[in-house]
């Protein structure tokens, strides 16, 4: 997820390292420890709800994570998190406007951009999804997660050659990159779909 300042607390620290070990749930007891002693340190709200993310438990991250908007409205992370948590549930109104939010307190942050433009392009305001989308990519050109959406967000617009494109530059970053092969597999599909329609009609 998104890196911000430097943590302060020790135990944050480790709790980072067993985060990025892939320890989720050791990683949410070191936080709780601090909780035990300072049940206002948004940063460890903001890690145990990061944690919850990476295990998919949707309702436990944003629980902690409203939380950690709640100690402190001007935590780009916080915001985004939150963010993240309601664009995976589909909940893009509520993602839109952290993740807005998260993007003035930190601007020009490719992962806020790449969240906050594929939240847009789903709440309707395609067209600002794509062109954040591509402003994110063009600050972290060979980010395989901004490419893979992006290629996404071009694939449902019919933009083909485009959407090819793309999955193919996060194949040759990381070529067994399964849902860029497979997104692959869709952009050629639905191409020979679409000149099959336009035989018909000639």
């Amino acid at each position: 997820m998104m890196t911000e300042e430097t943590k302060t607390h020790p135990l944050i620290e480790e709790a980072d390292k067993k985060k990025n070990e892939g320890k989720h749930l050791e990683a949410i007891g070191l936080c709780e420890r601090i909780l035990a002693d300072d049940l206002a340190c948004t940063e460890a709200y903001e890690e145990i709800g990061d944690n919850y993310l990476s295990l998919r438990k949707y309702d436990k991250a944003e629980k902690a994570l409203k939380q950690a908007v709640k100690h402190n409205t001007q935590s780009a992370n916080a915001n985004y998190l939150l963010g993240f948590v309601y664009s995976c549930t589909g909940a893009w109104d509520k993602s839109v406007g952290l993740l807005e939010k998260a993007d003035t307190l930190y601007p020009n942050h490719p992962e806020i951009l790449r969240c906050l433009g594929w939240s847009m392009f789903h709440c309707g305001q395609k067209k600002r999804g794509v062109i954040l989308l591509e402003r994110s990519l063009f600050l972290a050109p060979n980010d395989p997660l901004i490419l893979n959406d992006l290629g996404v967000c071009y694939l449902n617009e019919k933009e083909f050659d485009r959407s090819a494109q793309l999955f193919k530059k996060t194949l040759q970053i990381e070529p067994d990159n399964a849902k860029a092969k497979e997104c692959l597999n869709a952009v050629r599909f639905f191409e020979r779909e679409f000149d099959k329609l336009k035989k018909k009609k000639k």
